[in-house]
């Protein structure tokens, strides 16, 4: 009783007079089910408030929250399920939580009985998160695709913001947006259109670029930044899109061609090698090592025309790299995924080196429209390769990223309808290898995935703010530099 006093006072200080802590008349040991969620969980020590529905009907609704053998420190209640947290007292709360577990402690009135429920354990981590995730957001689909915008959410609070929207430059296509080691301080993003190109914000200056020097096949496609600001590695693509009348995947998207070069941004100057630039393989994605030696990409067999889709297969594949000659040697098969019927496509490294995250899928290269996608894991110290399976879900999970730690990824998965993606985080311990129970970006109003309908799209973690992106809108109707081939 002692302790149902204390909790009484405290919730009598942060709220008004006509505010009374309802004490339980019955103790259930059932674990009242949340949505999203948010239940044995590891969550950053600085993530916004964890707002939440209780999904069992009652009159009024009573939620403390605290650290695991101490009081509570907030007090929500209403006579509806949402639990709104108070920013300023979560924030006070995950400080002092660090290292120890949280619980939500939820009583619900039925017939004028309050019954107090099993209490929702969730770990709050040390480790903090990248202030800012930074995404595309467009419809799921083709139809609509002339309404799209870059965003930048704060991890800390609920504030989005616009980089850039197309609504703005004529409604033509952005995309591809990326960064070079996890600062907005380096960042690239295409605009397919009349206006295309690819404007760059290197050190504090914008220029719109055409990275495709004359004889080259092919135009820019995805993107990876040296992790030294001075190159990016693209793929370079000629894509289909095909629509299937009947299946579980009425959308496929597949290489005819392509191939990897380099662009030099301070340069203005294009180069590649023919070990990646050939008609025997469709060489895409790529993607740096840490210390920039190393260029990690997909790699398929070249097909002809009359080829089936589900038989083109890519390996994970890796190149060195001379930075001060701009050389490329040295192909190497890292995991030949083709040998075992499966497909790799986003290999993205960890920050320390160890790790090689990638997904894997039955087929093709555009694994977001594959529902058997999963998130795999290579162990670069000892080679062993498994799947994410404490993370993986019955659909898509797909386009991942690291944070600047090492210690959390993002990424993005259909496994709430099938339909959309939404952005995903998980805790991941360097020393096992293992990662925890992922959780999607919290929003201020839990009912907030249910009615928004557009698509999260290429989930990025970047350190701090954006805050050029109308100078890059600008950039748009400027005239493009032309690369020149080294």
């Amino acid at each position: 009783m002692k302790h149902l006093t204390s909790i009484i006072s405290l919730a009598l200080l942060f709220f008004s007079a006509c505010t009374s802590y309802h004490q339980p008349d019955a103790v259930s040991n059932e674990k009242p089910a949340i949505y999203p969620d948010y239940t044995d969980i590891t969550m950053p020590v600085n993530i916004a408030p964890m707002n939440f529905e209780i999904q069992k009907k009652g009159d009024a609704y009573q939620t403390e929250i605290g650290i695991v053998g101490q009081e509570a420190a907030i007090l929500v209640q209403d006579d509806k399920p949402t639990v709104d947290i108070p920013l300023d007292d979560w924030k006070e709360l995950l400080v002092q939580a660090a290292g120890k577990q949280v619980y939500f402690r939820i009583s619900i009135e039925q017939q004028g009985k309050w019954t107090r429920y099993r209490d929702l354990i969730n770990t709050v981590s040390t480790d903090s998160i990248d202030s800012y995730l930074v995404y595309r957001l467009l419809y799921p689909g083709y139809e609509l695709w002339n309404e799209m915008g870059i965003y930048q959410r704060d991890l800390t609070s609920f504030e989005q913001s616009a980089v850039m929207e197309n609504s703005n430059f004529d409604h033509q296509c952005i995309n591809c947006h990326s960064f070079s080691q996890h600062s907005s301080d380096n960042m690239m993003v295409h605009i397919r259109g009349k206006q295309g190109g690819t404007i760059i914000y290197h050190n504090g200056h914008i220029e719109k670029i055409e990275p495709k020097p004359e004889g080259f096949k092919r135009g820019a496609t995805y993107p990876a930044w040296h992790p030294h600001g001075r190159y990016i590695a693209f793929s370079s693509n000629e894509i289909q899109q095909f629509f299937h009348s009947a299946g579980t995947k009425p959308i496929e998207v597949s290489d005819l061609a392509a191939d990897l070069m380099v662009y030099d941004v301070e340069k203005h100057q294009t180069f590649t090698d023919s070990i990646v630039y050939n008609d025997t393989y469709y060489e895409t994605f790529p993607f740096w090592a840490p210390d920039g030696k190393t260029l990690y990409f997909c790699r398929a067999k070249a097909m002809d025309q009359h080829h089936r889709l589900d038989s083109i297969r890519y390996d994970l594949c890796s190149v060195r790299f001379n930075e001060q000659t701009g050389h490329l040697d040295s192909l190497k098969i890292i995991f030949p995924a083709s040998e075992h019927g499966r497909s790799v496509s986003f290999p993205v490294v960890s920050p320390d080196g160890r790790y090689l995250m990638f997904t894997l899928s039955a087929y093709g290269n555009f694994s977001i429209w594959h529902p058997e996608s999963d998130l795999w894991l290579l162990d670069m110290t000892t080679g062993a390769v498994r799947a994410l399976s404490e993370v993986n879900s019955n659909n898509v999970d797909s386009w991942h990223c690291w944070s600047s730690s090492g210690r959390w990824f993002t990424f993005s998965s259909k496994r709430g309808d099938g339909l959309w993606t939404r952005p995903y985080f998980a805790h991941f311990d360097s020393k096992t290898g293992r990662a925890t129970k992922p959780f999607v970006l919290p929003q201020r109003d839990p009912h907030y995935y249910a009615s928004f309908m557009y698509t999260y799209n290429r989930p990025e973690l970047i350190q701090t703010k954006i805050d050029y992106g109308k100078m890059m809108e600008k950039a748009v109707a400027g005239e493009a530099i032309q690369a020149e081939q080294r």
